[in-house]
């Protein structure tokens, strides 16, 4: 049994902390020498407290969470999509036979860097090869990009990010909670041996929602990540000029409705993601949090159950990103799809299986280094800010 009594964890936290333990039995409070049955009447000390949260806190506590933790983490999103572009056919050069256009063209966007000593002289300017430009790993997208594009493009889609995150963990979370609060009451009263299951139900419902009401802002990040600027003082489109260039191929057709089921593009391996994903994030994060609070018990502190949090949120977030990367490539080929009825026409299983044909299990796991190690803080940052906050306003309450 991983879960831990009650009268050992700290009443403000969550009610699935504090009343749910993984053989399906719901443990009970320990006052002294009583110790009321599970039957008794009244929602447990620990749901009331999570009770007292209105949904404007939660979804507060959560945005604030979801701001940290874009902008932490973004870097490694950036690298983790152009390495999956990349693999996609995405050139990070161009041409050289572009360069030959006239004596006004400008060459330095052709070399990978000025120190370069692999130039190819043509005419009378070096040229670095097409291979200088390809990534090669994690830390190769951050010194190339850092070397080619500038520092600040580490944080490209930053913005996009931002308004992505904060709706959407706002969502997720809140309706995590309360989803999961209502099964766990329900199958605590007619059916205790599917209360474990409350998390992997509760988070794979939240998580659709939200990525159903995101996906035009994820298809703008994801495609804002993948390209990049050549044109030299030009500076890339931001989000909303990205998802107009997304509809702008379809300006023309009369169907303006059903046009805009393009900036859904990608939908569907995106669910095929994050609902496995936080199904999996989920079932792990949560024993292994019960289990760290209750080692603290009542007189933990902030940084306690910032701590606690963080190391169960890191081991399940990137546990689940590991395990759905093949997905996350997916996803990631359909939204940076330029053939607009191509992109609508494709599936999910389609495009795994080109992957799976072009590349192997390797293209199926392009990306993963980054997209764990982006996973495990953003999910550790994301849970611990949160949960802290929710400690903060409990404090407040009961002060």
């Amino acid at each position: 049994m991983v879960g831990c009594s009650r009268g050992s964890l700290p009443t403000w936290m969550t009610a699935a902390a504090a009343r749910v333990d993984l053989s399906g039995g719901v443990t009970p409070s320990h006052q002294g020498s009583s110790s009321p049955s599970p039957s008794s009447s009244g929602p447990a000390p620990a749901a009331r407290a999570d009770q007292e949260l209105g949904m404007f806190e939660r979804a507060l506590s959560a945005a604030g969470a979801a701001f940290v933790s874009a902008i932490i983490v973004n870097p490694l999103d950036v690298a983790k999509t152009r390495l999956q572009a990349q693999a996609a056919g995405v050139l990070y050069h161009q041409p050289a036979q572009m360069a030959a256009l006239g004596p006004n063209a400008i060459l330095s966007e052709f070399r990978c860097s000025p120190s370069c000593t692999r130039g190819l002289v043509l005419g009378s300017e070096l040229v670095c090869p097409p291979d200088c430009f390809q990534y090669k790993g994690t830390l190769d997208v951050f010194l190339k990009v850092v070397r080619q594009e500038g520092f600040s493009r580490l944080w490209r889609g930053t913005n996009a990010g931002l308004a992505l995150a904060v709706p959407t963990v706002g969502i997720y979370l809140p309706c995590y909670d309360i989803f999961r609060n209502g099964i766990e009451d329900f199958t605590r009263s007619n059916a205790p041996g599917l209360t474990p299951y409350a998390p992997l139900v509760a988070g794979s419902v939240a998580r659709s929602l939200a990525c159903i009401a995101c996906s035009p802002i994820e298809l703008a990040r994801t495609r804002m990540q993948a390209y990049k600027e050549f044109r030299p003082g030009v500076k890339p489109p931001g989000m909303w000029k990205t998802l107009v260039g997304v509809l702008s191929p379809l300006a023309s057709s009369s169907q303006n409705v059903q046009n805009y089921r393009v900036l859904w593009t990608g939908v569907g391996a995106q669910l095929a993601r994050d609902v496995p994903f936080s199904a999996i994030c989920w079932s792990t994060l949560e024993p292994i949090r019960r289990k760290l609070l209750g080692l603290v018990g009542e007189e933990g502190n902030a940084a306690s159950v910032l701590g606690a949090n963080f190391a169960a949120g890191f081991v399940a977030g990137s546990l689940a990103a590991g395990a759905t990367c093949p997905l996350d490539v997916a996803k990631t080929r359909r939204q940076i799809e330029k053939d607009t009825e191509k992109a609508m026409r494709m599936t999910t299983r389609q495009t795994l299986t080109e992957i799976w044909r072009s590349g192997g299990m390797k293209g199926l796991f392009t990306g993963v280094g980054p997209r764990v190690a982006r996973a495990g803080p953003s999910v550790g940052i994301v849970i611990s800010f949160y949960e802290v906050v929710k400690y903060a306003l409990h404090q407040r309450h009961t002060s």
